[in-house]
């Protein structure tokens, strides 16, 4: 089955997929960026497929990347409506995903970087069914008021971030762990003390530990 998005997609050995983990890549980056995350996972979760999808826009700062919504415009109504055009484009990949491997959303891990985070949130927090875990990388909540009267699902979220991250600073972190407890959504949160907006091994270590426990239940 063709998917809709240009994706990295890394199967497991035996061909037998019961696990998906999509990675959604940050501004400017693309699928075969944040691959590189799988190096280190894909030993430790067998039967495990990871899929990391091109953005379908190209990036207008960086054209050899690519972007899930347009930052170009300092406008938050204009990147609130360019952030929910890319929920139903990564909303269709994942259904695409779902019949391809013939999975349900409670054996899908939805995990980014950056902006690939926010994404992350927002598809996991208004899914009809619960997926497995969410784990987002130095991000943010793009708008709470409009995220808050859309949650339909709560899924199990880690989020992770950088104390020297100038890009997206840490206090994004505390602010969506604040939004997702009020929210009553089951939160971890981890900040990486000397780290600037990357995922260092400590990061990839962490977030692959959460999905293990979440993802083979």
């Amino acid at each position: 089955m063709q998917l809709s998005l240009k994706t990295k997609i890394i199967e497991p050995d035996n061909n037998n997929v019961n696990n998906a983990v999509i990675l959604l890549h940050g501004y400017g980056g693309d699928g075969e960026d944040i691959s590189m995350l799988t190096l280190n996972w894909k030993r430790f979760l067998p039967n495990t497929v990871f899929l990391s999808p091109n953005g379908h826009e190209k990036c207008n700062i960086n054209p050899n990347g690519f972007q899930w919504f347009d930052l170009s415009i300092d406008d938050p109504q204009y990147i609130l409506e360019q952030s929910l055009k890319a929920e139903k484009v990564i909303n269709l990949f994942i259904d695409e995903v779902k019949q391809k491997y013939n999975l349900d959303s409670s054996k899908i891990c939805i995990s980014g970087f950056s902006q690939g985070c926010m994404m992350s949130i927002n598809i996991g927090l208004t899914s009809k069914e619960n997926f497995a875990c969410v784990v987002g990388f130095s991000g943010k909540i793009i708008d709470k008021k409009n995220l808050s009267e859309r949650i339909t699902s709560k899924p199990k979220i880690m989020l992770i971030h950088g104390d020297l991250d100038s890009i997206v600073p840490s206090n994004y972190l505390l602010d969506a762990k604040d939004f997702l407890i009020r929210e009553k959504v089951d939160v971890d949160t981890k900040i990486i003390n000397n780290c600037e907006h990357n995922i260092p091994i400590e990061a990839s270590s962490l977030a692959l530990e959460f999905i293990k426990k979440n993802i083979n239940k």
